[in-house]
């Protein structure tokens, strides 16, 4: 069926497409909430400041822009994911922990939401005092300092709200949906920039970063898509005048269990080191300034830079597979429910077979996702040019949130039981 058709049938069904103007009308105030600046701020040194620093560009274009305006919703969803990091780490450290989130996943939500207010108290406060030093932001007064914080913060726990809003209406997460947002927001400023350095001599460079383009895309699509079926087999049961089980299905398991989330996770805590030394750089103390200002010089330089920045998507495709797939879980529930996987023992055997499968799927998946992660740093030792670039991170983020969008309205569909889908 064409792609022209599923759009009709979507907007045909009235429940569905409220749904889908709903999300669009929230995604339309988080733009708007983007543009509204805090007051005392010289824009022109903001967006000079950004431009000539790697770290907070990266961030920018998260925030759709929103931080280069000095906006009320300048730190985006970011202390929410720094505080769902946060939580996931724990419930790793905390065993408690992690059987109240596979219990009570409602009330493990809530403390997430909890712990994003101090954050934001703190992320905030920590852009205002280096603002202020780069002459960029002045505020007169304690008072205004407060205020000013407050605003920041209020914005950041309306985006989480928004983000919950858009969630609960089932069209995709809401918090990945104002990433996306932000991202999508920034391409026409891309395609102004490219049209500005247009150089008819390197033509056959736009044509690379063309095909280079749709190879990327295809691969995160073929690497989402991608997964592994474990074949799985019921034994026949009696119950009664009645005979159960004996048939055969399959447990899929995803290259890339984990999506997006690795991405999200690595950008976050990229970001925070280089935050907080550029802030401490300026220290009275001058082994701190001076330590401070080494490590900011660290994040600098692009080799590391990439190099860390793949590390780190790598590890946290690993953490988080680990945190969301259980293979002992998976097991008992198998063995419970009479399941088994052909050639293997149910129980311990049946567990250390798909924590070994789990592995091998995961580190195609990861690596995968490190090299696309890092490819602007690829592409800009290549040709030189830093408007011209394939943006791993927003590439990946917003293929996978097209995908996992596209998925849920399609389930939404089906329910309603439209063939061809």
């Amino acid at each position: 069926m064409s792609v022209l058709n599923k759009i009709t049938q979507i907007f045909k069904v009235k429940d569905l497409r409220n749904k889908i103007l709903f999300v669009l009308a929230l995604l339309i105030v988080f733009r708007i909430f983007a543009h509204v600046p805090v007051p005392g701020v010289d824009i022109m040194k903001l967006r000079e400041f950004f431009e000539g620093n790697q770290l907070f560009g990266l961030l920018n274009m998260f925030t759709g822009g929103a931080m280069s305006n000095f906006s009320v919703v300048m730190l985006g969803v970011g202390p929410y994911i720094t505080a769902s990091i946060i939580m996931q780490l724990l419930t790793m450290i905390f065993p408690g922990l992690k059987e109240a989130y596979q219990e009570n996943q409602k009330k493990f939500n809530q403390l997430t939401r909890c712990l994003t207010v101090p954050l934001a108290i703190m992320q905030s406060y920590a852009m205002i005092m280096l603002l202020g030093k780069q002459g960029v932001i002045s505020i007169s007064s304690t008072f205004a300092l407060v205020s000013t914080i407050a605003t920041i913060t209020a914005g950041t726990v309306f985006l989480m709200w928004i983000g919950e809003l858009i969630t609960e209406k089932n069209i995709g997460n809401g918090i990945s949906l104002i990433i996306f947002a932000g991202i999508i927001a920034r391409l026409p400023i891309s395609f102004q920039q490219n049209i500005a350095t247009w150089d008819p001599t390197k033509i056959p460079t736009y044509i690379g970063f063309l095909i280079t383009t749709v190879l990327v895309i295809a691969g995160i699509v073929f690497i989402t898509e991608a997964q592994r079926n474990i074949p799985i087999s019921y034994a026949k049961r009696v119950r009664g005048m009645r005979l159960y089980g004996g048939m055969s299905t399959h447990l899929p398991l995803r290259v890339n269990q984990a999506g997006m989330i690795p991405i999200i996770f690595a950008m976050s805590v990229m970001l925070f080191p280089g935050m907080v030394a550029s802030f401490l750089a300026n220290s009275q103390v001058q082994w701190l300034a001076t330590s401070a200002t080494y490590v900011a010089q660290i994040f600098q330089n692009q080799l590391f830079y990439g190099l860390f920045y793949f590390l780190l998507v790598v590890a946290f495709t690993f953490f988080y597979t680990a945190v969301t797939f259980d293979p002992q879980n998976i097991s008992d529930n198998l063995q419970k429910q009479g399941g088994f996987i052909p050639g293997i023992r149910p129980g311990s055997h049946t567990a250390g077979f798909l924590h070994k499968v789990i592995n091998r799927i995961t580190l195609a998946g990861a690596v995968f996702l490190g090299i696309v992660a890092v490819l602007p740093f690829i592409s800009q030792g290549i040709t030189g040019m830093t408007t011209l670039t394939v943006g791993g991170a927003a590439v990946i983020i917003v293929v996978g949130v097209v995908l996992e969008s596209m998925r849920q309205v399609e389930a939404q569909l089906v329910m309603r039981d439209y063939e061809g889908f």
